[in-house]
């Protein structure tokens, strides 16, 4: 093991091989155009599914989300609609014109969730499930992979590194909150982690803010604090009628919040792209 940057990584690790990684999907390049990634958490109904999609695309998003395989912390929560799901959602991608993420839970799914969308996403409880890993990292789709509810970013990034040795080059990392003391929000967002990542690997880095606060009222503050972080995207859940929301209503942003939030994030990003342009 070799001591980069104060974590152990393997003498092998891709990390920092070269300038930062870009990769095309659909008309954006993922590390170097800022990426809003927007959604409801769970595919319910073609209805909801579509009319929150027209919605988001209406008000510029560059990647649609939306969860037909969910991995629930009670076997009696909505497990999601399985390849119903992911019918509803290609249809809504063929329709749109936008690219679309959703979660892969089982090696056995990899090849049937990557005939229908464009981004494998592996979800926090999945980060150390190296099968997994290994699968999607033989996969040619990009995957975004969350860290783990209390993963260290050694832990986090060793992960990553899975994926990669088996071929895939095309990784996203998404902070999504840690499992801290703190009961007032649903996690823990780490902000200190973009540009600790960022200053140790190549890789694109995000923030989930929906499941790192649990809450609708922080969600705007900790994605403009992420994108002045350094953050290279935001994936933030958004529903037609967040009231109605079968899985995680709590932290589902209203279109009409939503569309304040990415004007801000949109200018804010600029912003910090001209500053650091000056600053060389």
């Amino acid at each position: 093991m070799e001591d980069i940057k104060g974590l152990k990584l393997s003498k092998k690790s891709e990390f920092k091989r070269g300038k930062n990684h870009t990769f095309r999907v659909g008309n954006v390049e993922v590390g170097k155009d800022f990426i809003m990634i927007a959604g409801p958490c769970s595919i319910e109904n073609r209805t909801q599914t579509l009319e929150t999609s027209r919605i988001l695309k209406d008000l510029g998003v560059d990647i649609l989300r939306g969860g037909a395989f969910k991995a629930r912390t009670s076997p009696y929560d909505f497990q999601g609609l399985g390849e119903e799901g992911l019918r509803i959602i290609k249809d809504v991608k063929e329709e749109l014109g936008l690219p679309v993420i959703s979660e892969v839970l089982d090696t056995r799914d990899v090849e049937l969730v990557s005939g229908y969308v464009d981004i494998l996403q592996i979800g926090s409880r999945n980060m150390q499930n190296f099968s997994l890993l290994k699968e999607v990292g033989r996969s040619e789709k990009p995957v975004m992979l969350k860290r783990g509810m209390s993963s260290t970013l050694e832990e986090w990034l060793n992960c990553a590194e899975y994926i990669l040795s088996e071929g895939n080059k095309n990784v996203i990392l998404c902070e999504r909150g840690i499992r801290t003391f703190e009961k007032f929000t649903r996690n823990t967002v780490d902000i200190s982690a973009v540009p600790a990542i960022k200053n140790i690997s190549h890789l694109p880095v995000f923030v989930d803010p929906s499941h790192g606060t649990g809450r609708v009222d922080l969600i705007e503050s900790v994605s403009l604090a992420s994108v002045a972080a350094g953050a290279d995207g935001l994936m933030i859940e958004v529903h037609y009628k967040p009231e109605e929301a079968v899985s995680d209503r709590l932290q589902a942003m209203h279109p009409e919040k939503y569309s304040i939030l990415i004007n801000k994030v949109r200018k804010l990003s600029k912003s910090i792209s001209e500053i650091n342009s000056f600053n060389g």
